[in-house]
C-alpha cells in the first residue's frame, strides 16, 4: 500500500512540474494538487484506522 501511496505522489509532482513549466497546461498543476491531496487524505484515513485497531490489553 505504501507503494501506491508513493506513486500517487510522484505522479502529482510530476504533473505540478509539467503544469508549471509548459504554458498553458496550467490545468495539470491543478490535477496534480488534486492528486496530492487526495492521496494524503487516504493516507491519513488508513493511519487512523489502523492506529484504532489496537488490542486492549
Amino acid at each position: 500500500m505504501m507503494a501506491l501511496f508513493l506513486l500517487l505522489v510522484l505522479v502529482a509532482v510530476i504533473l505540478g512540474i509539467i503544469g508549471v513549466a509548459v504554458h498553458g497546461l496550467g490545468y495539470l498543476l491543478a490535477i496534480g494538487i488534486v492528486i496530492f491531496v487526495a492521496d494524503l487524505i487516504f493516507f491519513g484515513a488508513r493511519l487512523s484506522r489502523r492506529a484504532r485497531r489496537r488490542p486492549v490489553r
